[in-house]
């Protein structure tokens, strides 16, 4: 494995139900390299999405450490863990969540805009997505599949260090979703991202270098193939 882009070090979290206590994440430890395509599976509930918004840095472990590029995020303020995160991660959500009143180009530009970059590689994505010709166009004249290659653009055009996907063929069915994964595999390798996937899909787990399972808390290793 080549050197770690991500890692969580001995990383608990828990949750309050009422008045009792659920540790979701119970000292998981994890590394994810430069570069690797990691499916992280699980039932629903069992702490999936909190390890992806950890690694994210959108929420904060209650014990251990999260780092990504050499930077501890744990110990980050949230202002300081937002202008992180702008700039070195790119998110791929289940329902898309594109900006309905804006634009296709400006929905995969905004990251740029949001780390005061030129926006010109929002075309070069939308081009290398299929979609440049749709680039004035608005969500919600597109299908799921376009939908979701503008995600895909939004996601890489800042080129993130670390690309996090929750379900990202959850609402597509079986070709469009192998599109997708081989689309969004494709352009991570070109930019030398890591990708972790969290999927309840065999199918997709089976896409990746290396699966992981999460269950009570710990993740285990479970069975996976190459693209």
């Amino acid at each position: 494995m080549s050197r770690p882009i991500a890692a969580l070090e001995g990383v608990s979290r828990r949750f309050h139900e009422g008045r009792r206590e659920r540790w979701v994440l119970n000292g998981v430890d994890l590394e994810v390299a430069a570069g690797e395509r990691l499916a992280l599976a699980g039932a629903s509930g069992s702490g999936k999405s909190t390890l992806l918004n950890l690694l994210g840095g959108i929420d904060r472990p209650d014990s251990g450490r999260v780092r990504l590029d050499g930077t501890d995020l744990s110990g980050l303020s949230e202002h300081r863990r937002t202008l992180f995160r702008r700039r070195r991660i790119g998110f791929v959500y289940q329902f898309f969540n594109l900006i309905p009143t804006l634009s296709v180009r400006e929905n995969v530009a905004l990251p740029l805009e949001l780390i005061g970059q030129d926006l010109g590689p929002a075309d070069a994505l939308l081009e290398q997505v299929g979609l440049l010709e749709r680039a004035e166009a608005f969500p919600d004249v597109l299908s799921g599949g376009e939908q979701q290659r503008v995600a895909l653009a939004r996601a890489l055009v800042h080129r993130p260090a670390l690309v996090l996907a929750d379900e990202p063929t959850g609402n597509l069915d079986a070709r469009h979703g192998g599109a997708v994964l081989d689309l969004l595999a494709e352009l991570a390798r070109e930019q030398g991202a890591a990708l972790v996937i969290v999927t309840h899909s065999k199918a997709v787990s089976q896409r990746c270098e290396r699966v992981l399972s999460l269950e009570d808390g710990r993740l285990s290793r479970g069975g996976g193939a190459g693209w």
